[in-house]
């Protein structure tokens, strides 16, 4: 299940990628939708995760991180999909490289997270592959950490327009946000490892 609820991220932010660099508005919705049914087919994972955890005795690592799993997981597909719709509901007359470049980055996330929950069986074993995963995630983050201020840096220099301005300010703070969501679900991984040691 974690690995179903990894794949709708993943779809949802494949989507998100291309709606950052796609002109058309027409498009944009097309996808947004598409990331919405991905996220309502996200909550009903997440629900039936908390389902079987409230029916199953035994569980393979803590009740509680199994819990905080599931439900950071669900935060970043959330996060995901409201980054989409700002984009579709502020309609900004450009999106920059650096915005598109964060979307990358929100893809490469959720794909590091599908693997990751794939090796989750082996967790005990063999440590090593998610905990390389997990760090990759971390380098994502400062990487866009620092897209994010050289971002703000320009859009605050440049853009003379304040509305268009709020708009942007708002899409590149839910898009850094994004990738602190995915940052968490890694970190809380690294977490469970340690209780392995």
């Amino acid at each position: 299940m974690f690995s179903e609820a990894a794949g709708c991220s993943e779809k949802a932010a494949s989507c998100l990628a291309e709606l950052l660099r796609e002109p058309s508005m027409e498009r944009r919705r097309a996808l947004y939708r598409e990331i919405k049914e991905h996220e309502r087919h996200g909550d009903k994972i997440t629900a039936a995760i908390y389902g079987e955890l409230y029916k199953t005795f035994v569980t393979p690592f803590d009740r509680e991180d199994i819990n905080h799993l599931g439900g950071r997981l669900d935060t970043f597909l959330d996060h995901i999909h409201d980054a989409a719709r700002r984009v579709v509901m502020y309609a900004p007359d450009k999106i920059n490289d650096k915005l598109t470049e964060i979307g990358e980055c929100i893809l490469q996330d959720a794909r590091l997270l599908v693997e990751i929950a794939n090796l989750l069986d082996g967790l005990q074993k063999n440590p090593r592959p998610v905990q390389e995963k997990c760090k990759e995630i971390s380098n994502i983050e400062h990487h866009v950490d620092e897209l994010f201020e050289s971002y703000l840096s320009e859009l605050f220099a440049t853009e003379k327009d304040a509305i268009e301005l709020v708009k942007l300010k708002n899409i590149v703070q839910v898009l850094e946000d994004t990738t602190d969501r995915a940052k968490e679900v890694s970190d809380l991984v690294r977490a469970i490892i340690i209780k392995f040691a």
